[in-house]
């Protein structure tokens, strides 16, 4: 997984007024707002905590901070009752997404116990519409989370119980938060990442067509164009023992695979074929160091066994390898779908290169995979390099990788685009289940599309459902249910993104 560190501006916001007429509630409220902002350091996070804002010139100076320490997201826990004109201007000027924290302290009131004070620590609904208005009207791109505070101890002076840290509403905020911090981070990751461009979409797969400048404006990449000249330099300057340990650390990676009797064009990979793979993935080592890229798109035709056709269809090893240390490859030129594999990967969820293969009517499965890349780091048991005498539809042969994606729950991620030239997402969630599968060199995985592992799926339906959404015909393919984050990623970027229905 690549990780981005992200950090996060935090102020917690009171009523000034207030404090010289309940006395201990502005420690009180003080300390949960410490607890908040400790919480969310755990999720892995730099904290700048400006503590309690109580006043305008306060909310003006912790703005001023939050734009000094160039923060990526403005968190702002409501302790209680703060009027707007005092909120707004911490983050108006700042220009980053803004997570309203609404989390009380208490399940429920002791309502015949509670006067005043005790309501103050405990009313942070009130002030929620009114700070959504303001941030609304003045264009502030904010969200909500409402739930428990989860505290694990009771704090001093609370009448009602005030330790909620088993309750759901409190595990699901804290879960909702956390989120919101991953799709911060992937927001982050995108925005600083160089994504390599080389050669050409493979012709004729108009889906795939990409403007470079439109990802740079939805995602803030740079895209690095990159000729087979750049790959070829580098992979000639290979020496033997670069060479000799990427073949050690393939063989300890891989099964390697003896012929497959059910179909002759795959094969054992030769001693040459292997260590030709190894250069070459060695080589690209070279071009993603040297050009500082932390993500690839290629594919090249080549021609009659020229040098370019055997670069070409020889990427796969070195790509999947790649993939696995947070380089995300995406063959068949399908800048896309690097960007979906970039975003799986940045949620830890692997995000390999797959699409659709077939249908199995009697599993109620569908089978996805492709020729390569695949991400190493969500194989289902030992994946296996497979030769190939061709790639189907493709020049030249090679190496080739065959695995499963774990099994259990599993995302795919799509990108795609609108007639108007938008980009969409598009996602579903399932379950990567056991059974017979390809032995043809290619990644295979069983995918189910259900709420349970053996839940009801037809797969007529959903295929339909798929193509009306007008998807790409490539997915990043990820482990573990990602829809949430992805949706708030989404938002996050200002984008549509669509789930299939059930």
């Amino acid at each position: 997984m690549s990780e981005t560190q992200c950090k996060v501006g935090l102020f917690s916001i009171g009523l000034a007024a207030y404090w010289p007429q309940f006395e201990g509630l502005e420690s009180r409220l003080t300390s949960y707002g410490a607890f908040v902002g400790k919480k969310m350091s755990s999720m892995g996070v730099d904290i700048v905590d400006v503590g309690m804002v109580d006043d305008q010139p306060k909310a003006r100076a912790a703005g001023d901070r939050f734009i000094a320490e160039g923060v990526d997201l403005v968190v702002c826990y409501v302790t209680t009752y703060s009027t707007s004109s005092q909120v707004l201007p911490a983050v108006q000027q700042v220009g980053r997404p803004v997570l309203v924290l609404n989390l009380q302290p208490t399940a429920q009131l002791e309502y015949a116990k509670t006067g005043t004070g005790e309501w103050l620590a405990n009313c942070q609904a009130c002030s929620i519409p009114e700070i959504s208005n303001a941030f609304a009207r003045c264009e502030v791109d904010f969200h909500v989370v409402t739930g428990l505070l989860g505290l694990s101890q009771q704090p001093e002076g609370a009448l009602a119980n005030e330790v909620t840290d088993q309750h759901p509403a409190a595990i699901a905020a804290w879960r909702e938060i956390e989120d919101w911090l991953v799709a911060v981070r992937a927001k982050q990751t995108l925005n600083r990442s160089r994504i390599g461009f080389l050669g050409h979409t493979y012709p004729g797969m108009m889906d795939m067509y990409s403007d470079f400048t439109q990802h740079t404006a939805f995602f803030g990449t740079h895209i690095e164009v990159l000729e087979m000249e750049d790959v070829q330099v580098r992979v000639d300057a290979v020496e033997d023992d670069e060479i000799d340990a990427v073949l050690r650390t393939t063989e300890s990676l891989f099964e390697i695979s003896d012929d497959n009797d059910v179909d002759p064009l795959a094969k054992r990979p030769t001693e040459e074929e292997m260590r030709w793979a190894c250069r070459v993935a060695a080589g690209m080592d070279r071009v993603v160091s040297e050009f500082d890229l932390q993500g690839l798109t290629y594919y090249y035709r080549g021609w009659e066994d020229n040098e370019f056709e055997r670069l070409g269809s020889s990427l796969i090893l070195g790509c999947s390898l790649l993939t696995a240390r947070g380089v995300p490859c995406s063959g068949e030129g399908d800048l896309k779908n690097c960007m979906a594999m970039k975003v799986m990967d940045a949620f830890g969820a692997g995000g390999s290169f797959t699409e659709l293969y077939a249908m199995d009517f009697t599993d109620r499965i569908i089978l996805m995979g492709h020729d390569g890349p695949f991400h190493m780091d969500i194989a289902h048991g030992k994946p296996v390099l497979r030769g190939l005498e061709l790639f189907h539809g493709k020049r030249g042969g090679g190496v080739s990788v065959e695995a499963q994606v774990r099994q259990g729950p599993i995302t795919i991620l799509g990108l795609t685009q609108t007639h108007d030239g938008r980009l969409v997402w598009l996602c579903d969630e399932g379950w990567s289940v056991g059974g017979e599968r390809l032995r043809i060199g290619n990644t295979n995985s069983r995918i189910r599309f259900a709420d349970e592992e053996d839940g009801e799926f037809d797969a007529a339906r959903w295929m339909n459902r798929w193509a009306e959404a007008g998807p790409t015909h490539h997915v990043a393919l990820g482990v573990g249910h990602q829809a949430a984050k992805l949706q708030k990623l989404a938002r996050l970027l200002h984008m549509d993104f669509h789930r299939i229905e059930r």
